[in-house]
């Protein structure tokens, strides 16, 4: 499982195709959205969003970070020709929000809905293991976190007399601190949002505020991460569309941009980020959870600089892509050598469908052709896996290390998936 965020011009829009499917009549979400980008032609944005020119219109950075209001990036009441001018401007800044900088590249616009600040509201939800949480609060906006204790908070089990919570059967109908008019309105939209939230594959979802217009529910805010691996089972929602962009501030290197092409073609899943291009421990790891797993215990270990990446190859990739992506991780941790030697983690759990011996040929390809920067760089290959056929791809990794006269231990699922961590720290030492 791979927990990504989104754009907030993502999230809307999937709220406005979706949503009403859980409500028990239409919510009426606003449908019009626009996203710029560095490749949007400005001139020619009003053609195909010719709403722009008809409302007045908020803008804003959608680039995965918060507290836009208090970093005074949005504008808000604007013309179609003002907010042309205000993105042009930002563009040219480079600005710093929570101690990261960089450049503006992308804005999400929608229309400037008017609203008094007592009826701005708060909801969020989260995703646990053993339960969901769904906070509201009647104070929501800029200030939400100083009023913390206002927020009520509910519990949903993932599990009820042994069967899994049928989510559209939750109703939160008079279990929020809200009355009057909106009582009804403020309610649907909340039940119609969890349920949105537990059938679309998110992990945490933030509308913070929303407020009530002309009888309807505008989101104004938004923030949420979805579990990329679900794709599958929402193509005709976000299974398709969905992008999942860089955080603020992060520029993919080449390396990056290398594996995040891979990606692109295949139905498997690539990944890399780049830590400490100097790090001596190199997690080459099968699985998203397993590979959180993985930078999780270096970090718990007290080693969390020396983590080269973070990565992950899942979904079975064929012999080719799996070749590919361990060169470039390869060629990442031999370009400059440590006296005391790296570390190379190739893990993963108990596969339940993939051959590991197949997977392994690809790896294998890779570091015979790496062989002799290997051993330049006095590196220590831990190997750990289990699943169909991995006695084999084991012995194939284990006869590989006296042909090239590699150190590589092999490990198999009766031992715990993690405890190569711990031994290559100490081979380090």
């Amino acid at each position: 499982m791979a927990i990504r965020g989104i754009r907030e011009y993502d999230g809307k829009k999937l709220m406005a195709q979706v949503l009403d499917r859980f409500s028990s009549k239409p919510l009426g979400m606003n449908p019009n959205y626009a996203l710029v980008t560095p490749e949007t032609d400005l001139e020619k944005l009003p053609v195909s969003e010719p709403w722009l020119n008809t409302t007045k219109l908020v803008v804003k950075p959608d680039m995965l970070f918060g507290k836009r209001g208090k970093n005074n990036l949005l504008k808000l009441n604007a013309t179609w020709a003002e907010a042309a001018a205000w993105i042009k401007a930002k563009r040219e800044e480079t600005v710093t929000v929570s101690g990261v900088q960089g450049r503006l590249t992308e804005f999400l616009i929608e229309p400037f809905t008017p609203h008094p600040e007592d009826k701005e509201y708060y909801v969020a939800m989260r995703s646990f293991r053993d339960e969901d949480i769904v906070y509201f609060s009647l104070k929501g906006g800029i200030y939400v976190e100083e009023n913390w204790d206002q927020v009520k908070e509910i519990h949903i089990p993932t599990m009820k007399d042994n069967a899994l919570v049928d989510a559209k059967s939750v109703s939160f109908e008079g279990q929020l601190p809200v009355e009057g008019a909106e009582k009804a309105l403020v309610e649907d939209f909340v039940t119609a949002l969890y349920r949105f939230f537990a059938d679309q594959g998110f992990a945490y979802l933030e509308i913070n505020p929303f407020t009530l217009a002309e009888g309807k529910v505008v989101p104004l805010d938004l923030v949420a991460k979805i579990d990329d691996t679900a794709s599958f089972e929402h193509l005709d929602t976000w299974g398709t569309t969905l992008t999942f962009p860089a955080g603020f501030g992060h520029h993919l290197s080449p390396d990056e941009a290398k594996v995040k092409a891979m990606d692109a073609k295949t139905g498997a899943s690539l990944k890399l980020t780049v830590l400490n291009p100097d790090g001596r421990i190199w997690p080459m790891v099968a699985g998203g959870g397993a590979s959180v797993i993985f930078a999780d215990t270096v970090a718990d270990l007290g080693y969390i600089d020396e983590l080269g990446m973070y990565g992950e190859y899942s979904g079975d990739p064929n012999e080719e892509f799996t070749y590919q992506y361990a060169c470039v991780i390869l060629d990442l941790m031999t370009r400059k050598s440590h006296p005391k030697g790296k570390a190379l983690l190739i893990g993963g759990g108990i596969a339940n469908f993939t051959d590991v011996a197949a997977t392994f040929k690809g790896i294998i390809r890779a570091i015979s052709q790496y062989a002799d920067k290997l051993r330049e760089g006095n590196v220590k290959i831990f190997v750990r896996r289990g699943g169909p056929n991995y006695k084999a791809g084991l012995e194939q990794m284990r006869s590989l290390g006296g042909k090239l006269n590699l150190p590589i231990e092999v490990y198999g699922p009766e031992t715990h998936m993690t405890n190569i961590v711990p031994m290559a720290i100490a081979a380090l030492q």
